[in-house]
């Protein structure tokens, strides 16, 4: 079902202006409800919008003000993972933006008296792969690979200690690959080659991504703002059934009205050529199988995705039309 806007208390959306804010900045504004949009900088993207700069280095003062009175802050500014590192430090930069923001957040969150704060974490924070059929759950292991999982397994860390005693309920969504209008990373990608007409070589693959359209991603957040008892605690979220990365790539022609571009090279060839031309993280990312298990977030709201797959792809093909 898609869940009802039932709360009338005013949510803060931090990373108003990214891919995912935006969509849920306009999700809560069609439905009524009050939102306060945090920006680095205002550049009109996402209308009346409040500008705090970098919020590592925002005053807890401002974000108090920002925060005062509002029923949830979900907290989805961060640095975002990048497929190749970045120059200079990487840990230092992802620490900044993403476990000292949500800290400063989540205290001031805290001293503001907001009832609960979401924050948008990563699949990441438990690692890169699952054996088939057994998906990651509240409660696996934390095994970050990478110094973008390692931040947000900190920033979890950050929320919950920040939120300790205190009457703010502390809740983590961990995200797998979202799709959607504005998506980086992979699903562009994918998207620029099927669009070029360029044949990818993933026709041999067979395994199991989960994956969360952005539409229902809205859902979820709307749903940890506003059920009651709040949801505290680690959940994942994702689309109903996993999908394969041909399947993938089915969906994007369908949507795109072009010839499915798949060519079968048998995968062990696909990772040595992957490790040669120095990509085999990337290859490893689109043969590997990668599960979550979102039964405990269900469970705790009612949220269930209701969007397809193929929808958000036709919203994809509607943006590039524009």
């Amino acid at each position: 079902m898609e869940v009802a806007l039932t709360r009338r208390g005013a949510i803060v959306v931090t990373g108003a202006s990214g891919f995912v804010g935006r969509a849920l900045v306009e999700r809560l504004r069609s439905a009524g409800r009050e939102v306060r949009a945090i920006v680095r900088e205002d550049d009109g993207s996402v209308g009346d919008a409040i500008a705090l700069g970098a919020l590592e280095g925002a005053s807890e003062e401002a974000l108090g003000r920002a925060f005062a009175g509002a029923s949830a802050v979900v907290h989805l500014a961060a640095r975002a993972h990048a497929m190749r590192a970045a120059p200079g430090d990487p840990e230092s930069a992802y620490r900044a933006a993403n476990v000292e923001s949500t800290a400063r957040v989540a205290r001031a969150a805290v001293a503001a008296g907001v009832p609960r704060v979401v924050l948008a974490s990563s699949v990441k924070v438990n690692g890169e792969s699952t054996p088939a059929g057994v998906p990651f759950r509240p409660g696996a292991p934390s095994a970050p690979q990478d110094a973008y999982g390692r931040s947000k397994r900190d920033a979890e860390i950050a929320l919950a200690e920040a939120c300790r005693g205190s009457s703010t309920a502390a809740i983590v969504l961990r995200l797998p690959l979202v799709v959607g209008p504005g998506a980086r990373g992979n699903v562009a990608r994918l998207v620029a080659a099927v669009a070029a007409g360029r044949t990818l070589p993933l026709g041999a693959i067979d395994n199991r991504r989960s994956v969360i359209g952005l539409a229902n991603l809205c859902d979820a957040f709307v749903a940890a703002a506003d059920a009651e008892p709040a949801p505290a605690g680690v959940h994942f979220v994702a689309d109903a059934d996993p999908v394969s990365t041909p399947a993938l790539v089915r969906a994007i022609a369908r949507a795109l009205g072009r010839p499915v571009p798949l060519a079968f090279v048998p995968v062990p060839l696909l990772r040595f050529a992957g490790r040669i031309t120095g990509r085999g993280a990337d290859v490893d990312r689109l043969a590997g199988t990668l599960e979550v298990d979102a039964s405990s977030f269900t469970a705790a709201t009612g949220w269930r995705p209701v969007h397809s797959l193929d929808d958000e792809f036709a919203r994809i093909a509607r943006a590039r039309s524009l």
